[in-house]
């Protein structure tokens, strides 16, 4: 069985150069799988991905954490087969977009501070997430929505690269779908712009006067429901769950980190990098795309 090592560094601060790939080599004691094909350049200065035979993958990455030579560069080790994946599920607060929407909202309402205070306590998996929302959604009863949700709206900036990888998936067969336990006015919004089929959010009970209730109305979306659509993804897509990728960066995505065969933490917390098998720490999200095989000129936009 063939195991495929990828490489990817930023461009800007730190180019991928052919030392990087010598210290993954030696890190790892690896043979190559064959001479003629040692190294294949994803993106100059940025991603190379190259082929070992037989080799343990956790051994490898474990090899490869340890190198001093890799500094503030991403990696995956993965089997070769099957690398490009039919299913994406993706967070979307702090991985498809750089703000906690709620957080934001609450800053610009004056209860900052104290939501800001719960979602670190869930983030970090020390507090159930089902709680700590409605916990947190209740500190909005009373406040006007509308303006509230606009001023959110103005302050969302997608993540680099994000749009990029979603669209180079989608045009190649892959279902994607932005699963959050934030809201749908957001997701219904930002999965259009970044080229999502589907997605999934809480929402927000507002009442006639156009005020937040302090609560929520349907289904609550959290850690459990990002599984189950996961799941239910790669069901209507005629796969299992081996072929689908999730992404995310907090406790909330864990189970599904877990069960897709590229379940990557992006810019984890840290119980998301002890746990999740992939990361990316240093990079944008293109590096979604380069550890399933692509290459800037497969990119789509």
């Amino acid at each position: 069985m063939l195991t495929v090592i990828t490489l990817v560094a930023d461009g800007d601060t730190t180019a991928l150069t052919q030392d990087h790939i010598d210290a993954a080599k030696e890190a790892a004691h690896l043979t190559w799988a064959k001479p003629s094909d040692e190294i294949r350049w994803l993106a100059h200065g940025r991603a190379a991905e190259f082929h070992c035979n037989g080799a343990d993958a956790d051994r490898i990455a474990h090899a490869l954490d340890a190198s001093t030579g890799l500094d503030r560069i991403d990696r995956a080790v993965q089997p070769a087969e099957n690398r490009r994946k039919r299913v994406l599920v993706a967070d979307m607060d702090s991985t498809m977009i750089q703000i906690e929407t709620l957080d934001t909202m609450a800053a610009e309402l004056g209860i900052g501070e104290e939501v800001a205070e719960i979602t670190t306590r869930s983030m970090a998996g020390e507090m159930d997430f089902v709680e700590s929302l409605r916990a947190r959604v209740d500190l909005l009863k009373g406040f006007e929505a509308a303006p509230a949700m606009a001023k959110v709206m103005d302050q969302v900036v997608h993540t680099s690269g994000a749009e990029t990888a979603v669209k180079t998936m989608a045009a190649n067969g892959c279902l994607c779908a932005l699963v959050s336990g934030g809201f749908t006015f957001t997701t219904e919004v930002v999965h259009k712009a970044l080229g999502f089929q589907q997605h999934a959010a809480n929402t927000l009970e507002i009442d006639d006067n156009g005020l937040f209730t302090g609560g929520l109305t349907g289904p609550i979306v959290g850690r459990p429901t990002k599984l189950e659509i996961l799941s239910a993804l790669c069901e209507r897509q005629s796969v299992d769950l081996s072929r689908a990728a999730a992404i995310g960066d907090g406790a909330n995505d864990l189970d599904m980190l877990k069960a897709a065969g590229l379940g990557i933490g992006f810019y984890p917390k840290p119980i998301v990098r002890r746990e999740a098998r992939f990361r990316i720490e240093f990079t944008d999200m293109t590096t979604l795309a380069f550890y399933q095989g692509y290459g800037s000129e497969d990119f789509v936009s």
